[in-house]
């Protein structure tokens, strides 16, 4: 495995990060557990996690999942570094009870020790804010942030779905308070959707934030989609299938997955490994349902691209270029 700092940290995270959304909702609690111990052997010790993962009435399912294998001891829990997020509402009633989501002081403090208790661990490594808060004052988050961080109870700030601007005033607020600010920005990028290439990752960059990408194969796009349904072994579904019904992406990823046919590699895999050799990414987010999902996601540590291969999929799948060239002069 190989290790990377995660942004301006002297934290050292595995350039692969096992993400945890399955776990619970399509991925039983045994299985899951499978998957955490393989993905530590193989060197992972990058967890990600959410507190409404479980979804619906299960909201918290994954992290009471991830709780019970901390408890099963052998250093597990030391061997990881524990990344979970706040923002979406946690009520239980079935209604969106006021308080109970988004960036509040009251609800980070609420959600932080709610999440604590299911994850059984008295602290969070990395902390993620998983969307905006368009009426919470930056102060205010900070407040409660770095209060959080005096009690121990988490160690570093990171956010989700940031733009640019707000990766940037976030942290230049965290500068005027004296607070470290974000350390991390999680956000969607792979090769099939490249616009944080325009302003969220340069902002990144320039504050010093790791950028961890979600959806690294576009929701199976990228995953070799169009050779499985070829050969029906698996029908592409949700966000690939409603890609796949527009000729011009079809033409698209067909033409990916004939170039990476051609050099004898699997799409998923390329996929992956593209990302790794991309600026400012610390890893990309894998959410195995298998463990055979996970060994295949480990296979894409090795690979080397080369420059034709890059030039080609750059072809497919052009950047949009930087700001403010990508839409000025």
């Amino acid at each position: 495995m190989k290790y990377t700092q995660l942004g301006r940290t002297g934290l050292k995270v595995s350039r692969l990060v096992l993400g945890t959304m399955n776990f619970g909702p399509q991925t039983d609690e045994a299985t899951s557990h499978g998957i955490m111990d393989s993905a530590l052997d193989a060197g992972i010790n990058f967890f990600d996690t959410a507190n409404v993962y479980g979804w619906g009435e299960n909201k918290g399912r994954t992290e009471e999942i991830i709780g019970s294998w901390f408890a099963k001891g052998e250093g597990r829990r030391d061997k990881v570094v524990l990344a979970t997020k706040v923002y979406a509402n946690m009520g239980t009633d079935g209604e969106a009870w006021p308080n109970h989501d988004k960036l509040s002081a009251l609800n980070i403090r609420r959600a932080v020790d709610a999440s604590l208790k299911r994850l059984g661990t008295d602290h969070i490594d990395l902390y993620q804010f998983h969307h905006i808060d368009r009426s919470t004052p930056v102060e205010e988050i900070w407040q409660a942030i770095d209060v959080l961080i005096q009690q121990g109870k988490i160690l570093y700030a990171g956010s989700s779905n940031f733009p640019g601007w707000k990766i940037a005033q976030t942290n230049e607020t965290a500068r005027r308070l004296g607070s470290l600010g974000l350390v991390s920005e999680q956000c969607l990028y792979n090769l099939a959707e490249r616009r944080a290439e325009m302003e969220v990752i340069p902002a990144a960059q320039e504050y010093g934030l790791g950028v961890i990408p979600w959806s690294p194969l576009h929701g199976g796009l990228l995953g070799g989609v169009i050779k499985k349904e070829n050969e029906g072994s698996r029908r592409a579904t949700g966000r690939s299938a409603d890609a796949l019904a527009d000729t011009a992406v079809r033409e698209k990823v067909q033409a990916y997955e004939d170039l990476l046919d051609k050099h004898g590699l699997e799409p998923g895999e390329a996929a992956l490994a593209w990302l790794l050799t991309r600026p400012g990414v610390t890893g990309p987010i894998v959410g195995p349902r298998t463990a055979e999902q996970l060994e295949s996601a480990l296979r894409a540590l090795e690979l080397e691209l080369s420059e034709e291969l890059l030039t080609g999929l750059d072809d497919i799948f052009p950047g949009p270029g930087p700001s403010p060239e990508a839409f000025a002069w």
